[in-house]
């Protein structure tokens, strides 16, 4: 009988232990929900990057659809045109 019940409890033990390994690196289990939730939060914070870019975007599109000043600005920063009666001038080192 002592043999017996021994058995049983070593094959319950095993059976318990093989359940909660599974549980924990099984398909679907804790691990791969511990990775999920570090990849989720790797998407959301690349998200929000986005969505501040985004909204710089469209704070310059609307400036650039009204403000003239701020037109002439990035014309005069991105593409290097000057204004009307202004001289450029160009100073030469030498050596």
């Amino acid at each position: 009988m002592n043999s017996k019940y021994n058995l049983m409890f070593s094959a319950a033990i095993i059976g318990i232990l093989s359940l909660f390994i599974f549980i924990i690196f099984g398909d679907n289990g804790f691990a791969e929900l511990d990775m999920m939730k570090k990849s989720r939060d790797s998407l959301i914070k690349k998200n929000e990057i986005l969505i501040h870019k985004n909204m710089a975007l469209y704070r310059d599109i609307e400036r650039l659809r009204t403000d003239m000043d701020y037109i002439e600005n990035v014309a005069r920063k991105e593409l290097g045109l000057i204004g009307k009666n202004e001289i450029i001038f160009k100073f030469i080192e030498n050596n």
